[in-house]
């Protein structure tokens, strides 16, 4: 896949331009070495690395030597410090046991050494607790009787998308398949039979029996020349075979040249 620069679209490979936005898309060519799809202005593989513009310097199957100058570290002798003198440090004082806890509070006020601490009796428990009443919310009640009230509406399914093909000279709609990925657009033949007969139509034998593809991806239709003979052509501007345009509601489809047999896209 070619993916667009300017939207960022997936294209088939070998596109020559956007199938969504039209943007020109880079020329690709294929890898001497490996085969792999690379653009013509790249300098290297992508798959392989292989160097696209011939200024490699090392040719395939060609190792380097061990003992090559390129894979040899250079070992830096590391730098020896000056001699210090260290000093010696005086020992400090021996660390004094903390005195035990006392149980229960410490009141400091009563007590004559400020550095002694007092127990105290423990206060007795509070037996009784003034209790917070906490208010319950009460679900409102609707003054509405149930015969007013609006009834909910039920969700919306959601419909099908379906396209479909106006034949300009004879009017006359032609409902595309919904269950089909890719329908073929043609005559009877016994290799590709189409989905979309044109072969009642004035002026058929402009149409080839295998002409076009309709693909369809999601809610999007893209069309396709499958190398008929006389070509298709999108709002009277030819398609290139390999690259697909995405169709939208009103494009001219026409199946030959001289705009003899003519379709409008439509979507319902």
């Amino acid at each position: 896949m070619i993916v667009c620069p300017n939207c960022n679209h997936q294209n088939p490979d070998g596109a020559n331009q956007c199938e969504n936005c039209y943007t020109p898309l880079a020329v690709t060519t294929s890898c001497p070495k490996c085969g792999a799809i690379v653009q013509a202005d790249a300098a290297f593989c992508g798959q392989c690395g292989f160097d696209l513009k011939g200024n490699a310097s090392i040719e395939e199957g060609q190792v380097l030597s061990e003992t090559s100058p390129a894979v040899i570290p250079t070992l830096v002798s590391p730098i020896s410090a000056p001699d210090i003198e260290i000093p010696n440090l005086a020992m400090p004082d021996k660390l004094v046991a903390p005195e035990p806890l006392l149980s229960g509070r410490v009141n400091l006020e009563k007590s004559s050494n400020p550095n002694t601490p007092v127990p105290i009796e423990e206060e007795e428990p509070i037996s009784t607790i003034n209790a917070v009443s906490t208010p319950v919310a009460t679900p409102e009640v609707s003054s509405v009787p149930p015969s007013e009230e609006k009834a909910i509406p039920a969700k919306t399914q959601l419909q099908e998308q379906s396209a479909k093909l106006l034949h300009i000279r004879t009017d006359t709609n032609i409902e595309l398949p919904v269950n089909l990925p890719v329908i073929h657009i043609g005559k009877p033949n016994d290799r590709v039979p189409p989905d979309v007969d044109v072969s009642g139509f004035p002026d058929s034998e402009v149409v080839s029996r295998s002409h076009a593809d309709i693909r369809v991806e999601g809610d999007s239709y893209y069309i396709e020349d499958t190398g008929s003979s006389n070509g298709t052509y999108i709002n009277n501007t030819p398609l290139t075979k390999g690259n697909r345009h995405r169709l939208r509601p009103g494009d001219r489809i026409s199946l030959g040249k001289g705009d003899l047999v003519s379709f409008v896209f439509q979507v319902s």
